[in-house]
C-alpha cells in the first residue's frame, strides 16, 4: 500500500470512527467490521471480500501509533495543505522555497526549481522520493532538483495482515504472501498471538536507486483453537474426568500440542475446575518455556440404571451426614 492510497482512501470512514478515536474505539471497530464482513460469512461476494480487505488494511495503519501519525500528516497535506506554485509571489500561492520554510523551518536548498504545474496538488509518492522516500534526509537527484548530499535514504515501509492457525502461532511457521504486487516469505517465531505485529527489516518497498528496501510491519489475526489457549508462554487445557476419578484420584494421559502426551496425575478427592500445573510444557520461545495448565472438569452421567443407580444411591446414603453447602448461607449475609 502506497501513501498515494493513504492521500486516497479515508481509513477513519473504513472502520466508522471518528479521526480523535483512541485505540480500544479502533479496534472495536475492526472487530465489529471484520465479523459483518468476513468472507466465510459472505462466500462468493466480491464486494464483501474487498470491503473485508480494506477493513484490514485501515486497521493495519490506525493501529500502529507511527503509521497513524504519518497517515494524518499525509492526509492534512493532501487536503489542502502545501501545494507548488510556478514560482516565489506568484498568483498560484506560495512558491517552492515558502512551502520548504513551512515545513522545515529553513530556506530553500540553493539548487532547487520551481515545480511544474503550479498550483497543482504534488503526487505524494514524488513528494516523498524528493526527500529520499520519507521524511528527513533528500536522495539523489529527486525530481525537484535537488544535488546530492549523502547517500539514498531507504525504501519506505508498507503495511499488511495475514491471518495463521493456533498452532502455527504457537510452534512457529515458514509464512508466503503477496504484498504490493510482490511475494515475501518470513519465519513466523514461535509464541506469537493475535493482533501482535512484526516488523520484517527489508521486506518493504524498494529503496530509490538501489537503497536498501524499507520495512514490512505484519499484523497477525490466530484462529482460535477448538481445545488449546494461551496465557503469554502458558499453554490451557480442559480435561474431563469421570467422578469416580475425581473421587478416588488416577493419572491422565495428556495431549500436548506437538503431538505427544504427558501424564498428570489427579489426586484423590479434586473438585471439578480445578487446575494442574505441568512445568516447561507450555510453549517454547526464544526468550523463555512456559508451563501447562490442566484443568480437570469432572463429567456428571446423563442417565444412569441398575446397578450403577444404585451404587450412586448408597454413595448419597452413606455421605448424608455431609453438606456440601455448609456455610454458604451466612457467608452470603456478610
Amino acid at each position: 500500500m502506497s501513501q498515494q492510497d493513504w492521500l486516497d482512501k479515508d481509513f477513519y470512514a473504513v472502520l466508522g470512527v471518528s479521526k480523535d478515536a483512541d485505540e480500544k474505539q479502533i479496534k472495536k471497530a475492526y472487530r465489529t467490521q471484520a465479523r459483518k464482513y468476513h468472507p466465510d460469512h459472505h462466500p462468493d461476494d466480491a464486494k464483501a471480500e474487498e470491503r473485508f480487505k480494506e477493513i484490514g488494511e485501515a486497521y493495519s495503519v490506525l493501529s500502529d501509533p507511527e503509521q497513524r501519525e504519518q497517515y494524518d500528516a499525509i492526509r492534512a497535506m493532501g487536503s489542502g495543505g502545501a501545494r507548488f506554485s510556478a514560482g516565489q509571489g506568484g498568483p498560484g500561492g506560495a512558491g517552492f522555497e515558502d512551502v520548504f520554510s513551512s515545513m522545515f523551518g529553513g530556506g530553500a536548498h540553493p539548487g532547487a526549481r520551481p515545480a511544474p504545474g503550479g498550483g497543482a496538488n504534488p503526487d505524494i509518492d514524488d513528494l516523498l522520493k524528493m526527500f529520499g522516500g520519507q521524511a528527513g534526509g533528500f536522495g539523489g537527484g529527486g525530481p525537484a532538483g535537488f544535488t546530492p548530499n549523502r547517500a539514498p535514504a531507504k525504501g519506505s515501509d508498507t503495511s499488511a495482515r495475514t491471518r495463521i492457525s493456533f498452532r502455527d502461532a504457537a510452534l512457529g511457521t515458514d509464512l508466503r504472501l503477496t504484498v504490493d504486487g510482490r511475494t515475501v516469505t518470513t519465519r513466523i517465531p514461535a509464541g506469537v498471538h493475535d493482533g501482535q505485529k512484526i516488523r520484517l527489516r527489508g521486506k518493504g518497498r524498494p529503496g530509490p536507486g538501489g537503497a536498501p528496501a524499507g520495512d514490512l510491519l505484519l499484523a497477525l489475526d490466530v484462529e482460535e483453537h477448538p481445545v488449546w489457549r494461551a496465557d503469554g508462554t502458558n499453554l490451557k487445557i480442559t480435561v474431563p474426568i469421570a467422578f469416580d476419578e475425581a473421587v478416588l484420584g488416577t493419572t491422565l494421559s495428556v495431549p500436548l500440542l506437538d503431538g505427544g502426551t504427558v501424564s498428570v496425575k489427579v489426586p484423590p478427592g479434586t473438585p471439578s475446575g480445578r487446575t494442574l500445573r505441568v512445568r516447561g510444557k507450555g510453549l517454547a520461545t526464544k526468550k523463555s518455556t512456559g508451563d501447562l495448565h490442566v484443568t480437570v472438569q469432572v463429567a456428571v452421567p446423563t442417565h444412569v440404571e441398575g446397578a450403577a443407580k444404585q451404587a450412586v444411591e448408597d454413595l448419597r446414603s452413606a455421605l448424608a451426614e455431609e453438606d456440601p453447602r455448609a456455610g454458604l448461607t451466612e457467608a452470603a449475609a456478610r
